[in-house]
């Protein structure tokens, strides 16, 4: 919904950097979990009262059509999901699990439940080692909780676009709310928290904008991105 309006060109990633892919949706590279390791972060989102999504290329399986949320990111993405009464034969070649629940201190419990379930430990910031580990996991909303590939993170995205497109890191400006958006602060010349934002995604941006409903993308952008650039 993005591509048109904005007249993209360049790689675009998804999945927070699980799948890179050009304008055409063609894909140019991916990274996907182990098959072994879905059902078992599956249950535990379940111990906790989520529901589960899964992201397969660029399908999108559900089990309820009007479970939490899917009718918000039906809207949101432009494409609906497809409907499962579950999830086997799925496991394979998957490029993001979420976890969904509108009980936001579920999905806050699930995150390090997670991480720590797959040798994360128990971390508050998505560039923990993980050399252990077999997933990332981070909310990318307060009610979405997903999990990727280790090295999918918004971080690699940063480093591998930096690539592509021959743009220095330090030339580079990320904007961000949440926690999953702390590995991109990390790998990036400027980075900018928007108003809404939590302390902890806050402290660890370069600067604070305000908020989403008071023009904070705009405003970011005027006030440290362009003025930097002059």
């Amino acid at each position: 919904m993005l591509i048109a309006p904005l007249a993209l060109t360049t790689p675009i990633a998804a999945f927070n950097g699980g799948m890179f892919v050009k304008p055409d949706l063609s894909v140019i590279e991916q990274r996907v979990l182990q098959a072994d390791l879905i059902e078992p972060a599956m249950e535990t989102m379940r111990k906790h009262g989520l529901d589960c999504w899964i992201y397969r290329g660029t399908d999108w399986f559900v089990r309820d059509r009007h479970g939490p949320h899917v009718d918000r990111e039906e809207w949101t993405v432009k494409f609906p999901p497809t409907v499962v009464p579950n999830f086997q034969g799925l496991t394979n070649d998957v490029a993001k699990l979420v976890g969904v629940s509108d009980d936001l201190d579920a999905v806050q419990r699930c995150e390090p439940a997670v991480r720590e379930q797959f040798g994360a430990g128990v971390c508050t910031k998505q560039s923990c080692p993980t050399r252990d580990t077999s997933v990332t996991a981070a909310r990318s909303q307060p009610y979405y909780l997903d999990v990727t590939h280790p090295d999918a993170n918004k971080g690699y995205v940063v480093r591998r676009l930096s690539e592509w497109l021959d743009i220095p890191i330090a030339e580079i400006a990320t904007i961000g709310d949440m926690p999953n958006d702390i590995s991109m602060f990390e790998k990036s010349g400027i980075s900018i928290a928007m108003g809404q934002a939590g302390d902890e995604v806050k402290s660890a941006a370069t600067y604070t904008t305000s908020s989403s409903e008071e023009e904070g993308f705009a405003k970011a952008v005027e006030d440290f991105v362009l003025k930097n650039a002059s």
